[in-house]
This record gives C-alpha cells, structure tokens and sequence, in this order.
C-alpha cells in the first residue's frame, strides 16, 4: 500500500508540476495579446464599438485565460499533496482559496468576456436601430459586472491569499520548494492584493511575479516526482 501511495503522489507532482509550467507559458502568451488590443473600455456600448477588429485577439485571450484556470486544479491538488504534512489546515483553506478562484473566475469574469464578444459580433450585424440599442442595454449589463469592485476584489484576492497561504507553509517546510519559491510567493501574494486598488504598477507586479511563481512551483513538483 505504501508504494501505491508513494507512487500515486509521484503522478499527481509531475501532473501538477508540467501544469504549472504551462500555465506559466499561457500567462507568457496572454501578456503580449493583452498589449495588442490595448485598455478596455468601461461603457456596454464602449466595449461593442472597442471590440471591432479585435475579437480574434480576445477569443485568444478569453481561450487561455480559460485554459490556464482549470490547470490551477492539479496545481492546487499538487501542492496540496506536497505540503499536508506540514500543515494540513493551511493547505486546506489555500486549496479552497484556489478553487473558488477558478469557480468564479469562469463563471462571472470570462463568462461576460464571453458574452460582449458574442455581443459586438450580433450588433455588427444588426440591421435596426432597435436590434442595436437591444445589444447595447445586454453589453451595458456585462460590462457593469467586469467594471464592479467586488469582481476585481473576489478575481484577486482568492488567488492572492492562495498563493500566500501555500508560500507560508513552504517557508515551514525545510527546503522541499526553496526558500526563493516561498519568497516570490509572498510577494506575489502581497502584490496581489496591493493590485485591488487599481495601480497599474502593482498589477503588472503581480503578473509577473505569478508566472515567476508557477515556474518555480512546477520545476519543484517536478523533481520531487523524480525523488
């Protein structure tokens, strides 16, 4: 039985691990993508006419950034593997912050992303003026979703204190991810929640910060599966 176990973890750390690092080179990949099309308007009728020409780069955008959620989950379950014997409540609650993050972030962010593209698309081919004005009053409605603070708070901040909570338990676990893995965890986290304000230095902090993270992450679950 316990080479089972033994053996069972083993694929779960190199799942996690090879996750981690392709989440990493998606978010490497939506950086550039998000450069192209540029700040987003805040306006249902701002977003339709913003979207024309650039709905190609957004259903990129909107596909990886879908993509790289659900690989949050072996992730999550990974790290949780690794670390439980340090801290079993901690990776808990780290592993519940993670999973609501990837729940919500489908389900309300890239689901109304989703329905502005589907939108801008319906309104350039509507032939009335009462067509249009229907899909403006539909956009307004997403747009009032992506625009609230309470999204930018729930998007950020479940990530941000999973993040922070898994590095804290590495900092206790004596070398198994590396000190630098736990440090720019921390910052990452604390950078993520410094970004709820709006400041787009810390935003970008914390973008960077994350994919830096995933790819310690990763490179670490993939040794300790070869261990």
């Amino acid at each position: 039985m316990p080479s089972i176990v033994e053996s069972d973890e083993r694929w779960l750390y190199r799942v996690g691990g090879v996750s981690a690092i392709v989440l990493g080179l998606g978010y490497l990949a939506i950086f550039p993508l998000f450069a192209k099309v540029g700040a987003p308007p805040a306006t249902g009728e701002g977003w339709l006419n913003y979207l024309a020409g650039k709905t190609a780069v957004w259903w990129a955008i909107l596909g990886l950034s879908v993509f790289t959620d659900f690989l949050f989950v072996p992730v999550a379950l990974s790290l949780y593997a690794a670390l439980k014997h340090v801290s079993r409540s901690a990776m808990l609650l780290a592993t519940a912050f993670m999973g609501l993050f990837v729940v919500l972030d489908l389900a309300v962010t890239w689901t109304n992303y989703a329905a502005l593209l589907t939108l801008s698309a319906l309104h350039s081919a509507a032939s009335t003026e009462a067509q249009r004005a229907s899909y403006v009053s539909a956009a307004n409605y997403a747009s009032a979703i992506l625009a609230s603070r309470v999204e930018v708070f729930y998007a950020i901040v479940d990530l941000s204190l999973g993040i922070l909570t898994v590095s804290f338990v590495m900092l206790k676990a004596k070398g198994a991810f590396g000190r630098a893995t736990a440090y720019v965890g921390l910052a990452t986290g604390i950078s993520g929640l410094v970004s709820i304000t709006g400041f787009f230095p810390a935003i970008l902090t914390n973008a960077l910060l994350a994919t830096a993270w995933l790819f310690l992450v990763g490179y670490r679950l993939i040794r300790l599966a070869r261990h």
